[in-house]
């Protein structure tokens, strides 16, 4: 993986760090977000193929669905009453839950618009072993690590609603193929996406106190920024002619 910017320096001594300089060196691993790698930048270019589109439609669909038993697997592990309240919110945005369709649905309609049946889509034919491979590995992470460590991973949202503006503002030009209704997923994460990211912040800030566990977590938002990098990784492999 390629950053594009410098990365947050290394503590020097055994103090931590403030609170706002801990949350400062979160955020500065914005560097390792997958909006820079190779990938994104041509599918947020208008230099992806249909087919490369559709190749990654279906393959972050996979992500997607799995997103839920992440979510379950942190509440299984959460003893914190109020953590469960607001946790659970996660997964009836992705599934679905009354009049509202959820996000699992609305990536869907992204694939209907791309020209991605719903039986291709839900087959989870066109999903490659690299992104099985890492998608099982984060729901795993967040199965088997105690429950503020999983929320920590969930960080890489502090760095989403970036990628989602530009496909917004981007792909009803560059791509006019795409009916703009598909694009409704992108839409409706910003807002969640900035919701969220205050609860899991709030948790991790509290959590890692001591050097030693603020570096614990730099190192898991690390692994969950990798896990994203690694999935256009094997797309990119896969759907690149």
């Amino acid at each position: 993986m390629a950053a594009t910017q410098a990365e947050p320096s290394m503590r020097k001594d055994d103090a931590p760090w403030t609170r706002e300089a801990f949350e400062a060196q979160l955020r500065g691993l914005g560097v390792r977000y997958h909006i820079h790698h190779p990938f994104n930048v041509r599918l947020n270019s208008g230099q992806c193929s249909p087919d490369e589109i559709r190749g990654w439609v279906a393959n972050r669909f996979y992500y997607q669905i799995n997103i839920p038993l992440k979510d379950a697997a942190i509440l299984s592990n959460c003893d914190d009453r109020e953590t469960r309240r607001l946790w659970v919110q996660r997964i009836l945005d992705h599934d679905g839950y009354g009049d509202d369709p959820g996000g699992i649905e609305a990536w869907a309609c992204l694939a209907d618009a791309v020209g991605l049946s719903r039986d291709e889509l839900w087959s989870l034919e066109h999903v490659v072993p690299g992104v099985r491979f890492a998608v099982d590995a984060y729901v795993n992470f967040a199965r088997r690590v105690p429950w503020q460590e999983a929320v920590c991973s969930s960080l890489t949202e502090m760095f989403a609603p970036q990628i989602h503006k530009d496909r917004l503002s981007g792909w009803p030009s560059l791509y006019p193929w795409i009916d703009p209704q598909g694009l409704n997923y992108f839409r409706s994460r910003i807002p969640l996406a900035t919701r969220d990211v205050e609860h899991g912040l709030a948790v991790t800030l509290d959590y890692f106190k001591t050097s030693a566990m603020q570096q614990r977590a730099l190192d898991i938002l690390k692994f969950k920024l990798d896990i994203l990098w690694s999935m256009l990784d094997a797309v990119e492999k896969a759907t690149t002619r």
